[in-house]
């Protein structure tokens, strides 16, 4: 019933996660009634994402340069790594603000999809922490985010390395009767005492 560039539209939308059908259709919409120098510089900045991004040379966070913006700041603590999973994670933790360094893994180990640790930047990954006094792993309390914190502490088992985890519990404001059974068990095993 559309028209055959519209429904390209439509199905390329569809790609993205969170977009449905309705909110695909929409936004084909949106755009075949915008400006056509909008439409167009917003073309030509999604086609810079592909040819201007890539990783750090150094934590594989995405930059535009050899280095990351992280990477160049000199005032930033070099004695804490943070593990994240993806890039996307880097700007969620600088926003408690945290200021030491970063490693990106780049994904979470998966056996069952085939992803294994040659698949993630795992390569020179213990000589680089070695000059660090505390690794934070920051990887998603999901079954493959556990999995790859528990391999990560396997391999920094035998350094004198401090690693912690980022803590997991209750949210903010939730309501007990919400809450799954797996975050309730961690919250109940990771109480904290309160002092007066």
């Amino acid at each position: 019933m559309l028209p055959e560039s519209l429904q390209r539209v439509i199905e390329g939308f569809k790609q993205f996660p969170g977009i449905g059908p309705k909110t695909a259709r929409r936004l084909a919409f949106y755009a075949l009634n915008s400006n056509v120098t909008q439409i167009q510089g917003f073309a030509n900045s999604l086609m810079n994402l592909t040819e201007k991004i890539k990783e750090c040379g150094i934590c594989f966070n995405i930059t535009e340069n050899q280095y990351c913006d992280i990477c160049n700041d000199k005032s930033r603590d070099t004695t804490v790594l943070c593990i994240v999973e993806c890039p996307s994670d880097i700007s969620l933790i600088e926003q408690t603000g945290f200021k030491g360094q970063y490693h990106v893994l780049g994904g979470m180990l998966s056996p069952l999809d085939g992803v294994g640790p040659d698949d993630l930047n795992f390569e020179n990954f213990i000589s680089k922490t070695e000059n660090f006094s505390e690794i934070v792993i920051a990887t998603n309390p999901s079954v493959e985010g556990e999995t790859t914190a528990l391999y990560i502490v396997n391999l920094l088992k035998d350094l004198p390395i401090k690693v912690s985890r980022l803590a997991r519990g209750l949210p903010s404001g939730g309501n007990l009767e919400y809450v799954d059974e797996l975050t309730l068990l961690r919250s109940m095993s990771e109480r904290v005492e309160i002092t007066t």
